[in-house]
């Protein structure tokens, strides 16, 4: 069950804007998944999410947040750039 701030990051990402901006991202990184997330210390709720390849992500549902990448750039605050997926072993 979904608590009152999965349910507000939902409602407040379903926007026409944002879903034509991740399904260009999507079209010019040529990724299956994107999503625009409420990132704090203790959570990754998803707000709005463009899923191609099946991954089963919805809006208002959570990923643990020591599990992503975004939990790694909140805390340093640095860019995370990865110029070829395919070699770059990190």
């Amino acid at each position: 069950m979904k608590d009152e701030l999965a349910i507000q990051a939902a409602e407040l990402g379903d926007d026409d804007a944002i879903r034509a901006i991740l399904t260009r991202l999507c079209d010019v990184t040529h990724m299956g998944f994107a999503a625009v997330a409420h990132v704090t210390e203790d959570r990754w709720i998803a707000c709005q999410v463009l899923d191609k390849i099946a991954f089963g992500l919805e809006p208002g549902a959570e990923l643990e947040v020591q599990m992503t990448i975004c939990n790694e750039i909140r805390q340093t605050e640095n860019y995370v750039v990865i110029d070829h997926v395919d070699a770059d072993i990190a």
